[in-house]
């Protein structure tokens, strides 16, 4: 067993990772932050509360969810974050009424403060938003840094095919890492031992056609009738951008390495236009893990494991 702190901005894949990251039997998943940026935060925040409830482990849960006041340097598409809000009312998750895990009474780079302090294990770190609450944590107290044992993070790119098309960038930016750039500098100029899954590895994870069918074939396990519901919020055409399974390949690989092959390299950050928030590979940067390609079947194979454990 092993202390997790979950940091997440809000989309389907994200309430997605943390309903798998409950399910998981040698996790105890001391908290969870909810940052304002790829879904709308208080509804987000809502359906983590609700996902906790329903299907949470009375041993092993975390006790509250706290918002982040966090805000970007460029903030999302809009009509990629609507999905928090339908997403917050699917019926499985009202049924019962009212939530009933509390929000945290402090934001949520506090929380992470204060959760990384009372651990009394090395805690594992899983963010699969921007790097902007962890930055500020690490700056408001940097001695975190000692017990925190590993970064797994769900951003960048490291072959300069981003999906960010805005005016002034490039496209070689990944939406994560375009959000708030001088977090992710922050944080790679820190002492964290950092694994980093970025679009090279997402983009072999795409939310197929196939794959909804597979969920939906499966809706008799309540976990799975949420995650193909959660789904169906999300397509191509939305904004011009297909959709991946990035967050949950990223909280997989947290507690189960064997399902990626990656390897060590030296990476840095550009924090300014037109290349803000770009990750590269350069001889004079940090260590860090990155992930480099995915064993799909076995990957789709452990949602559907972790999702069919879930208790209703």
């Amino acid at each position: 067993m092993h202390n997790v702190y979950f940091d997440h901005d809000g989309n389907v894949d994200d309430l997605v990772s943390l309903l798998l990251l409950l399910q998981m039997p040698d996790v105890n998943l001391i908290g969870v932050g909810v940052i304002d940026a790829d879904g709308y935060v208080d509804p987000a925040s809502s359906a983590s509360r609700k996902i906790i409830d329903l299907f949470g482990h009375t041993d092993r849960k975390p006790a509250a969810v706290a918002k982040s006041n966090s805000r970007p340097a460029h903030q999302f598409p809009k009509e990629w974050r609507l999905s928090a809000f339908s997403f917050d009312d699917f019926p499985i998750l009202n049924e019962h009424g009212a939530p009933q895990t509390p929000l945290a009474e402090k934001p949520a780079h506090l929380d992470m403060v204060d959760a990384i302090k009372q651990s009394d294990t090395p805690v594992t770190l899983v963010m699969t938003g921007p790097l902007t609450d962890l930055a500020r944590a690490l700056t408001t107290d940097p001695s975190i840094a000692d017990n925190i044992d590993q970064l797994y993070w769900m951003g960048g790119t490291m072959n300069n095919q981003g999906n960010v098309s805005e005016p002034g960038q490039d496209g070689t930016v990944e939406w994560n890492a375009y959000w708030d750039a001088q977090a992710v500098k922050t944080v790679w100029a820190s002492p964290l031992k950092i694994t980093m899954v970025g679009l090279d590895s997402t983009d072999q994870v795409p939310l197929t056609k196939e794959l909804r069918i597979r969920w939906a074939k499966q809706r008799r396990y309540p976990a799975l009738d949420l995650i193909g519901q959660g789904y169906s919020l999300v397509h191509s055409f939305e904004a011009n951008s297909t959709y991946y399974l990035w967050d949950v390949l990223t909280t997989l690989v947290s507690d189960y390495p064997d399902l990626v092959d990656s390897k060590p390299v030296k990476s840095a950050v550009i924090d300014h236009a037109p290349a803000e928030g770009r990750t590269y590979i350069t001889d004079t940067g940090r260590d860090i893990t990155f992930v480099t390609n995915v064993h799909a079947e076995a990957f789709f194979d452990k949602i559907d494991e972790l999702a069919k454990s879930a208790a209703d």
